[in-house]
């Protein structure tokens, strides 16, 4: 499934970047980020094996991971956690996945 391997794709750039955050975050925008990165594709394989109504509302809540993704990236780069180039490179990846799990979305429900 294309949405799932860009959901596991965008956890694993998410994990690794937030491995290089200071220690101090380790239980703050840290753990905040690595839980809903990770939510991402758990979301999309946990609905996978569901009816296309149930299907997506998994996916929604998928969208929502990533939406909430994108604002503690935007806050860890205000903060100096990472660099001009890996947000900017997360951020496109993220809104890859937003518009083609929402383009997916579409066509469970028509």
């Amino acid at each position: 499934m294309k949405i799932w391997q860009m959901g596991m794709d965008l956890a694993k750039l998410s994990l690794d970047l937030t491995d290089t955050f200071p220690v101090s975050e380790k239980y703050g925008l840290k753990s905040q980020m690595d839980r809903c990165s990770i939510s991402i594709p758990s979301n999309i394989a946990e609905g996978s094996s569901r009816t296309n109504k149930s299907f997506c509302h998994f996916l929604d809540i998928s969208l929502g991971s990533s939406f909430e993704l994108h604002t503690q990236l935007l806050l860890a780069h205000h903060r100096k956690y990472l660099s001009a180039e890996d947000t900017n490179q997360i951020e496109t990846k993220i809104e890859e996945f937003q518009k083609a799990t929402m383009s997916f979305q579409n066509t469970l429900n028509n």
